[in-house]
């Protein structure tokens, strides 16, 4: 049976950084395993390659790289605050373990996987209120005080997981349960090979993984930690019942009789609220005028179908407009305040997807909710005489 001692960590604290030097010099284990994935040590090493706009634009999901980007600037002021960059407790283990000629395992998830199902996971809801949460985090997180040694405090740190819990309970699952399940099965593998085994992990995972090395029986299999979380296409599901909705209620007032004009009034409606939320919104998000009008012209279409966005298009002008640049991907990551990371254009070329996608969705809401009293028109009246008008047509023709 393997000897197997947990160390855990605060990523941005120099305490930590101490504690796994110190932990490695007392146990004298056989391996460090680290709580890192190789794409992650390989970013706190060198420079990567960035990706371009055109792949960033493709792969859509532009909340998650958002709250991706906005997760490691919180970080990052964190580690400005202590002096201590991210992950350099990690950094001190994988050193440690270097100088005593000990070999280094990466044994946490690949961090694409955990973000993908994290996202994946959550509701919409839950989505919505993480966001918020993030923005709320922006403005507090400077200038506040913070201690980070609390961060490694188990009652501070259990205390915070279980309000992460309530706030977010499938993300909650992705981004902890299923981690500290990944780490014990790795943890475990390095037990099976060597007799001495420190992993150094986030305070947050230690009670976690001990369970599971308490009882390694209870571990999930690890293929259902990192396969791809299948859910409905609700976006596609829910663009296309707006589609069908929007034809159906168009072809009632059409039947009902109203007149010619009320017909016009109502697609002149959808074209103006669809606009002028969606480039109301671009504008917010610091996006070039053009960029804007390019939101207004297209958003009305783009809400009828569900394989485009209004914010793809907006998003395209602005990266035309304000050139995103080799190194934008490190001053996002490497910005010290909210307003110096809304001025990197690569980050407000996603800025603005998101948030003209965000406008015209909101668009589309107001237009269903405010569109009979704008009209003046009873929607009883107009939607039971339309349709009994068209199934009459209907059944003429036959």
């Amino acid at each position: 049976m393997a000897d197997i001692h947990l160390v855990g960590t605060a990523h941005v604290s120099q305490k930590s950084v101490e504690d796994v030097r110190s932990a490695i010099e007392e146990f004298q284990p056989d391996i460090v395993g680290v709580e890192l994935d190789r794409g992650r040590f390989m970013s706190l090493t060198q420079e990567m390659a960035e990706p371009s706009v055109t792949d960033i634009l493709k792969g859509g999901n532009f909340g998650r790289i958002l709250v991706q980007w906005v997760l490691t600037y919180i970080q990052q002021r964190i580690g400005a605050e202590t002096g201590v960059k991210p992950g350099s407790e990690m950094l001190a283990a994988i050193e440690e373990a270097e100088a005593h000629q000990r070999p280094v395992a990466f044994i946490d998830r690949d961090i694409r996987i955990t973000l993908s199902r994290f996202w994946g996971k959550m509701g919409i809801w839950e989505k919505i209120k993480l966001i918020g949460a993030l923005i709320y985090s922006l403005v507090s997180v400077e200038g506040q005080e913070i201690n980070v040694d609390e961060f490694t405090n188990q009652d501070v740190v259990s205390a915070a997981m279980e309000e992460f819990r309530k706030f977010s309970p499938q993300g909650a699952q992705a981004l902890i349960d299923e981690r500290d399940a990944y780490l014990a099965h790795q943890i475990l593998m390095l037990g099976g090979r060597y007799e001495r085994v420190l992993a150094v992990v986030g305070a947050g995972h230690i009670q976690g993984v001990q369970r599971y090395l308490n009882a390694p029986e209870t571990l999930p299999p690890l293929q259902s930690l990192t396969a791809e979380v299948k859910s409905l296409p609700w976006a596609k599901i829910i663009g296309a019942a707006v589609t069908v909705l929007f034809l159906l209620l168009i072809a009632a007032i059409a039947f009902s009789g109203v007149g010619l004009e009320v017909l016009l009034t109502a697609l002149v409606y959808w074209i103006l609220i669809n606009g002028v939320l969606s480039a109301a919104f671009t504008l917010l998000a610091g996006g070039h005028p053009f960029s804007a009008a390019t939101a207004f012209a297209v958003s009305w279409l783009t809400s009828l179908n569900p394989l485009l966005a209004a914010g793809w298009f907006a998003a395209i002008v602005e990266a035309k407009i304000r050139k995103p640049a080799v190194g934008d991907l490190r001053q996002i990551i490497e910005a010290e305040t909210l307003s110096e990371m809304r001025r990197v254009p690569l980050f407000r070329v996603v800025l603005v997807a998101a948030l003209a996608n965000v406008g015209s969705t909101l668009g589309t809401i107001a237009y269903f909710v405010f569109i009979f009293p704008i009209l003046g028109i009873d929607p009883a009246v107009v939607i039971v005489d339309g349709f009994a008008n068209m199934l009459q047509m209907i059944q003429g023709l036959f």
